[in-house]
């Protein structure tokens, strides 16, 4: 199993919380707000701690369950802490109106933009961003994930096995620009052709 740490006590850190800890990983929550990470670590019981902000994470795999734009900003501030580190970026960057991403034109993703700023020894890996906590709660969706260094992503890959889940390797760390652009489609789907919020994309295989 992995060692876990949460940066963020929001809804989406809750719903991996509560799958990392009954697929029987380690896990730690970090917060700026100490009440409410020690609130999330005591909800999610079975010895999840509660760290200190900006302390080295207890986790070897660390989650920046955090808005697109707090994203690159915290993981600056944390700095050396998170060398040796494996950090996944679950964020997406939408414009203010939905219709398209924060980046504009430009081929870049959040988990991209965190890699310039990682310290050395620290890989980056985009993944769960395009699932719906709802259906994280409720579901068994694909997870897609992208990123450079082969042995985290097999890290990240093993962790998202243990909670029942199906990780979808999508290649190298610049295809996280296209996974946010598929977040952007499962936003749209929910608000047009599939009206609702209880789906998840995913890859039916065809061997016939």
């Amino acid at each position: 199993m992995s060692s876990i740490t949460l940066i963020g006590t929001g809804n989406m850190a809750r719903a991996i919380g509560t799958l990392a800890v009954a697929g029987g990983n380690t896990v730690e929550v970090m917060g700026r707000d100490q009440a409410k990470a020690d609130a999330l670590a005591t909800a999610l019981g079975s010895g999840t701690t509660a760290g200190t902000w900006g302390a080295v994470p207890a986790g070897d795999i660390v989650i920046t369950a955090l808005l697109a734009d707090g994203v690159v900003p915290v993981v600056t501030e944390y700095g050396d802490a998170l060398a040796g580190k494996v950090i996944v970026d679950i964020s997406n960057p939408f414009n203010a109106t939905f219709d398209g991403l924060a980046h504009g034109g430009e081929e870049t993703s959040i988990a991209q933009e965190v890699a310039t700023v990682a310290p050395a020894g620290a890989a980056v890996v985009k993944a769960f961003n395009t699932i719906f906590r709802n259906v994280l709660e409720q579901g068994r969706p694909g997870v897609f994930i992208a990123g450079d260094d082969a042995q985290a992503k097999a890290d990240v890959a093993a962790f998202v096995e243990s909670l029942g889940l199906r990780p979808l390797d999508v290649g190298g760390l610049r295809m996280a620009h296209w996974l946010e652009g598929m977040g952007l489609i499962t936003v749209s789907l929910a608000g047009n052709g599939v009206g609702h919020w209880d789906f998840a994309l995913g890859v039916d295989e065809f061997t016939g």
